[in-house]
Order: structure tokens, then sequence, then C-alpha cells
């Protein structure tokens, strides 16, 4: 329950109290006393029951003037919000075990934390290996963007790492949106070897149409291997082939976009650069919050009313007052 002014309450406490003086005429003496049995008077009409009755009348008058209200619902008006696509590296070196247990699991929870911290933006999932895939388009639904990164696998989509086709799906995807704010997240930890087009191309194109990508390369050890199964039940892991971060293009990625460009070499730096991508593309709300409300001062008004012509008709017609 809310109230739009508990101060105006007090116009009808004090209308109260005057009419409370008058009515048991206190501050007046009686001028005329009318022998006792002259008058039968029923319990109805009695002067305390219908004082009584004033009072409570006065009372659900006070309380209307607070403008007693309930919400409803709460609309959102006007919020400006940011599209963002999160584009995910699935390739075989995501499973280098450098970071427990892998990047790609490290990777997937602090993404995860990331798209939990922004409920009124569109966020999409666009994953990568030799081939690209959207695994989920813009949404605001954050139940199913969680249990999309959380499902996130490595293993069907080839071998290879293509970032310039999987920054190029995101740029496409993005065109055809009317926000202002558009947004790439890359997040990989290799070099591009396979696709149609050069990742540097396809940051030109993200320029073109205002897409800031920040890039994140991720990996503690460049030297890092990946497991290869087990043999003689010991686990056997071999270098991870096409060597490490390509850190040259994916700076020239996001100066090109005016984006910024990371290294994360452990769980916790991840969780930072997010932080601070987070903060640095804050939702923008041009106005609070509309809220719907139910409005209750009538009925309390209504009733006071309602109760006082009952008390000031039994005065006059009934009990036959004169001021």
């Amino acid at each position: 329950m809310e109230y739009r002014s508990i101060l105006a309450g007090l116009i009808g406490v004090i209308s109260l109290i005057f009419w409370s003086l008058e009515y048991f005429k206190i501050l007046k003496k009686p001028q005329l006393t009318a022998p006792v049995g002259a008058q039968k008077i029923s319990f109805l009409s009695s002067k305390y029951m219908l004082g009584a009755v004033g009072i409570i009348a006065w009372l659900f008058i006070s309380y209307a003037l607070m403008g007693p209200r309930k919400p409803l619902k709460y609309s959102p008006s006007n919020i400006e919000v940011n599209d963002i696509y999160m584009v995910v590296d699935v390739s075989r070196s995501m499973l280098a075990t450098d970071l427990e247990p892998n990047r790609l699991e490290v990777a997937k929870e602090q993404l995860r934390k990331f798209a939990a911290l922004r409920p009124t933006d569109r966020l999409g999932v666009i994953i990568f290996s030799e081939k690209v895939f959207t695994m989920l388009p813009l949404t605001t639904d954050p139940s199913l963007i969680d249990k999309v990164l959380s499902d996130i696998k490595i293993g069907f989509l080839g071998s290879g790492t293509n970032i310039g086709d999987a920054l190029a799906l995101a740029v496409a995807r993005g065109q055809a949106s009317e926000t202002k704010n558009k947004v790439i997240i890359l997040l990989t930890d290799g070099v591009s070897n396979v696709g149609n087009m050069p990742p540097l191309e396809a940051a030109k194109i993200a320029k073109e149409y205002n897409m800031k990508v920040y890039t994140i390369g991720l990996g503690a050890n460049m030297d890092a291997k990946i497991p290869m199964g087990s043999s003689s039940g010991r686990s056997q892991y071999r270098k991870i082939p096409g060597g490490s971060i390509d850190v040259k293009t994916l700076q020239e990625i996001s100066d090109l976009t005016g984006g910024k460009m990371y290294l994360a070499g452990s769980e916790n730096s991840l969780q930072e650069i997010l932080r601070e991508i987070q903060s640095l593309e804050k939702t923008k709300i041009k106005s609070n919050k509309q809220v719907v409300y139910k409005e209750l001062f009538y009925q309390y008004l209504l009733v006071g009313i309602c109760l006082l012509v009952f008390v000031e008709f039994f005065r006059i017609f009934v009990n036959k007052e004169v001021a």
C-alpha cells in the first residue's frame, strides 16, 4: 500500500476535532435542559452512538485524503537497451586445462554471470570453430540465455578457428536491429585459420554499422596442451595446434570499431574484464519505471461521506437538534 500524501490526512483529523467540539458541545454551556424522560431516544439515535459513527466517518475521510493506492504492476518506460552478441570460440583448443577445468567452462561460467547483470538488454550467442552457428538470436529471456550458455559444447562445428565469418555473422544479425547501441564480445584463444571473411574485413563492416567489438584473448599459457584421451590408464595431452592468440589482429579489430582488446590469463582476470565491459556499456534509462496503481481513496471517501450524512440526518430529522 502506498499514499500520495500522508500529511493531507491532517486536514481530516483537524476537521474531526472541530466537528467533535461542536457535536459534544465541549466548549459550550447548555442553555436549556429537558426534563428526564421527556424524550425517548433509541439506541441507534443516541448522542454517543451517533458521535461514534461521526468519528468513524471523519477517520474514513482523513484516510481517503492521504490518497491510498495499491501498485498493480511496473512497466519500464523509454528504456534504451543494448544489443549484445557474445561470439564464443568452441575450437578444440578451448579444452586446454591451463584454466580449470578448461578454458571453455571458465568462459561459459563468466559469460553467464555477465548476462545475469543485463536483464534489460537483448543478448545473443554465436559459436564458432571451422563453421559458425547462431546458438541464440537476440532475446531478453534471462533463463533462456543462461541455459544456452550452459549448453555450449565442442566438437560439432569442425576443426579450425573461423574468427572472420563468426564476426561477420554477428554483424549481419545486428544490422536489422533499430537499437542504437550494438556490441559484440568476441572471445577466442587462437588464430583465425579458416573461413571466407578475413577478420579485419568483418571489423570494417561492423564499423559501418556502428557496432563496437570488444575482443578477449583467453589463455594463461601459450604452450598449453589439450587432452587427447587416455592410454594405459594415463591421460594423454598434446600441444595446441595453430599457435597462440593473435593479439595483433584482436587489437586491430577493437581499435577499428571503437572497442577494447583484453587478455585473460585466469578466471579472475576474465571476470574483471567482463565487469569492465559491463560498466562501459551500462544500459541508459531515459525515465523511471511507470507504475500502474489501483486508486483506493474514493472508496474510503464515499464510506466516510455516507456515514456523516447518516449522522446529520438523524440529528436533524430524528433527534430534532437545533444549533
